[in-house]
This record gives structure tokens, C-alpha cells and sequence, in this order.
């Protein structure tokens, strides 16, 4: 998978997990018959067949159930064994952040936790933008594999929607496929 492909997921998984989707996120999506049929048969079909009003309504509720009320998309919520959200630097994301020189300004965002999947996939989306592979493989390893697979297996069962049922198959494939593509690339081991 080329870089550009690689972006463009990465941005819109950052779009996707940073809050409900708005009428022209929705429309945007709803036009992209490609990328529905990337995230499912099932997506694909609900998309064609529903009109935008019940798509908003039921994919704004299904993505409030999953990732506001009953789950949070959080690395430290997931990973810390009291389910805290950490904060500074002593969230291990934050530390990856800073001892790569990534400058993180929550200030004007709508997710202000460094370690939220939206961040994340942002970071990545930035890696990429700078040609950083080695981080990036890096990155998935430490971090975006170690949470987030079991998340969104976790989470899958609870979806209402085709959509996001099966956009916690694809976030999950497309990680590791990605993950997969790197270290073949680049021929490294990356430490625990």
C-alpha cells in the first residue's frame, strides 16, 4: 500500500474516532462507495440503502454508545490495570511523543487525551506525512497494536451498526497489515 492510501486512512481514522459525524463527514462518506466496500459488504449495502437522516441518527447514537458512554478509545484507560486515563508524562504516550520531538497542542481540540485513538492515528498520519518508518513501525508496535487490537475486538460485539462493526474488523487488519508492511520493509525487530 503506497503512502498516500496509508495517509488518507490514518486521516480518516482520526476523523472517524475524534467525534459523530457531522452532515458533510456524512455525506463525504456516503458518496465514497470505495471506501464503504473497503469496511465491509454489509457498510457498503446500509450506506446505499438508508437516506442520511437515518444514517446520522443511527451512526451518532451507536458511536456515543461505544466510544463515550460504555468504552473509551484511550491507551492508558485500556492498557492501566485501574483504567485511569494518565495524564503528562507519565502516560507512556506522551513520552513517545516527546522523546521523538513531536509537539502535541491539545489547545482547540476536540479530544484532549494524548493517548486517544483519534491522537494517535493523527500521529501516525503525521510519521507518514515525514517519511518517519522507523518511528512508525515503532509507534504501531509500543503503542496502536498493543491497545488497540483487543479494544476493537472487544467492542465489535457491542456495535448496532454495520458501519462501525465493521470498521473494528478493518482498523484491526489494516493495523496489522500496515504493521506487517513495515517491518518487511525496513527488516527490524523492534524491542518491547
Amino acid at each position: 500500500m503506497d503512502d498516500k492510501t496509508r495517509l488518507y486512512i490514518y486521516a480518516f481514522l482520526s476523523r472517524i474516532f475524534t467525534e459523530e459525524l457531522d452532515d458533510k463527514a456524512l455525506r463525504d462518506l456516503k458518496n465514497n462507495e470505495a471506501l464503504l466496500e473497503t469496511i465491509g459488504e454489509e457498510t457498503a449495502r446500509w450506506f446505499k440503502d438508508n437516506d442520511e437522516a437515518t444514517l446520522k441518527e443511527a451512526l451518532n447514537v451507536d458511536f456515543n454508545s461505544l466510544f463515550v458512554v460504555n468504552n473509551h478509545p484511550i491507551e492508558s484507560a485500556v492498557m492501566d490495570s485501574k483504567k485511569e486515563i494518565l495524564v503528562g508524562l507519565q502516560n507512556p504516550v506522551m513520552q513517545f511523543y516527546f522523546s521523538h520531538g513531536y509537539d502535541l497542542n491539545l489547545e482547540g481540540a476536540k479530544v484532549y487525551v494524548p493517548d486517544h485513538a483519534a491522537i494517535e492515528f493523527g500521529y501516525m498520519q503525521s510519521l507518514i506525512s515525514g517519511n518517519d518508518r522507523k518511528t512508525q513501525l515503532e509507534f504501531l508496535h509500543k503503542h496502536l497494536l498493543q491497545w488497540m487490537i483487543p479494544f476493537f475486538t472487544g467492542v465489535k460485539p457491542m456495535a448496532d451498526t454495520p458501519f462501525y462493526r465493521e470498521l473494528c474488523d478493518f482498523v484491526t487488519e489494516f493495523l496489522l497489515a500496515d504493521y506487517s508492511t513495515l517491518k518487511e520493509e525496513l527488516g527490524e525487530v523492534i524491542d518491547a
